[in-house]
């Protein structure tokens, strides 16, 4: 090889090796998640079959959704057999929290179904109960200051039962309600050693949050993260992991700022062509881009 190839292969092959560097320390270490909401048509055909792809595909920890003795038909131990078979845990849950939350009324059920989530949650192993939705008749400013209540409420009897609670939040949080942000009011009403926060990056995008600016105000707070990628089309729509406009290599590194400890692949819809293929495009495209745990 003359000269001078030899000194322009040898240049671009060090700054091939310079960039893989550099691209491998920009990945988080964090084990790649998949919120089991995402693959809700597969699992209600077969569980087991299911859970032993996506584990195939790459995922290690699963967030289960709904609750109600038994998770997807097993029994807690029973499921937790099951998942430890195909590698798998289960750090975290959203449970049912929010069928039982009326304002005004009692709350003896609603505790009632938190102490059937801390004993389901511990059979299963899992470190945090998470709050997952609630309904669109009680997203008024009134309404969410009693919900916050019940938050510090159930987050007290689920850290005093040695887990954690956490609240997941969707895009009616960040409505402005002439000046007030029902976000700002979780922030600054719910005790932080006794209610965490799931945040779901592709609605704090949607709502265009300053999220380095929200990480700064409330270090440690978001120990539970969705990535959630948004259609380029349609921001109404959901899209695997790397086919949406949402900057996920600008965003994952304010995880550490954040307090995250767990982060979970979600995708709600438009699965193109189902739900199964776009997991397993975004575990490929979060394991070579994102996450490296």
């Amino acid at each position: 090889m003359k000269r001078r190839k030899f000194l322009k292969y040898s240049v671009t092959m060090v700054a091939a090796a310079a960039c893989s560097t550099s691209f491998a320390d920009n990945r988080q270490p964090y084990a790649l998640g998949l919120q089991l909401y995402t693959i809700r048509d597969a699992l209600s055909k077969d569980v087991k079959g299911t859970l032993k792809k996506i584990s195939e595909y790459g995922y290690r920890e699963v967030e289960i959704y709904g609750y109600d003795g038994k998770f997807y038909g097993y029994d807690p131990s029973d499921f937790k057999t099951l998942l430890n078979d195909l590698n798998l845990k289960s750090p975290s849950g959203h449970f049912d929290l929010n069928k039982f939350f009326t304002p005004g009324s009692g709350n003896e059920e609603l505790v009632r179904y938190t102490d059937l989530c801390i004993s389901g949650a511990e059979k299963l192993g899992q470190t945090y109960i998470v709050w997952p939705w609630l309904d669109p008749s009680m997203r008024d400013a009134e309404s969410f200051k009693k919900l916050i209540d019940q938050l510090n409420l159930i987050g007290e009897r689920i850290t005093a039962a040695g887990l954690k609670f956490a609240y997941h939040n969707h895009n009616f949080e960040f409505v402005d309600h002439d000046g007030l942000m029902l976000y700002d009011l979780l922030l600054q009403r719910t005790d932080p050693a006794i209610v965490r926060l799931e945040l779901d990056l592709y609605w704090a995008s949607y709502m265009k949050q300053d999220l380095t600016e929200l990480f700064r105000k409330n270090p440690g707070r978001f120990e539970l993260w969705h990535l959630k990628d948004r259609d380029r089309k349609d921001p109404d729509l959901h899209t695997f992991m790397g086919n949406g406009d949402i900057d996920f290599q600008a965003i994952l590194p304010l995880a550490h700022a954040a307090g995250v400890r767990h982060m979970y692949v979600e995708q709600g819809n438009n699965y193109i062509p189902n739900d199964m293929a776009c997991v397993q495009k975004s575990a490929k495209y979060v394991k070579e881009y994102l996450l490296k745990g």
